[in-house]
């Protein structure tokens, strides 16, 4: 079978069901950044070796593909339900609870500063905020199942505790920010 159809030649492309629109849709842009995140993700992922976190990661890449897969359906023909359940939120919330038990309190911004995996947590963390955006704009535009909006909003918030989490594991000072001094 080959990858290239040639049908999004003319700058459209199919929804799962078979409806075609632009590549520059609302819901397109909105599924394809909850794609790029989860490739952002897979990068994380390769970036450092701790088995909890390893596998808590892939579980997200997971449910984020359940999220894109419904995000790509047809509204019309309602055929993939988004598979998130309330307890993913809960799973999130609690593995920022347990990192958050070994972190010192946040007293400053921090910069997005570190080695690869603290960076690339925090990329993925700014990806997952646009990702949320985009999804945003299609729930205004079309409706979109609130639960996808939940996970996102608290996987960015993942994201940032599992940045201080590196930094703390690898014994890694965070870089506060410090305003610029006014100089007069």
């Amino acid at each position: 079978m080959k990858i290239y159809t040639k049908t999004g030649d003319e700058g459209t492309t199919s929804l799962f069901g078979g409806k075609r629109v632009s590549k520059d849709d609302i819901r397109i842009e909105a599924y394809g950044t909850v794609d790029e995140l989860n490739s952002f993700i897979g990068l994380l992922n390769a970036s450092f070796h701790e088995a909890t976190q390893n596998y808590f990661l892939h579980e997200v890449q997971k449910r984020l593909f359940d999220i894109g897969a419904s995000l790509a359906a047809d509204p019309a023909k309602r055929i993939i339900p988004p598979d998130l359940r309330e307890e993913d939120v809960q799973t999130l919330e609690n593995a920022m609870d347990t990192m958050d038990q070994l972190l010192e309190p946040l007293r400053n911004f921090i910069l997005p500063a570190g080695d690869n995996a603290v960076t690339l947590a925090h990329v993925c963390r700014t990806v997952c905020r646009r990702a949320e955006r985009r999804v945003v704009s299609l729930h205004h535009d079309a409706g979109v199942e609130p639960r996808i909006i939940v996970y996102l909003n608290r996987l960015s918030d993942y994201f940032f505790v599992l940045a201080r989490y590196i930094s703390h594991t690898r014994e890694l000072p965070e870089t506060a920010w410090q305003p610029r001094k006014n100089e007069k």
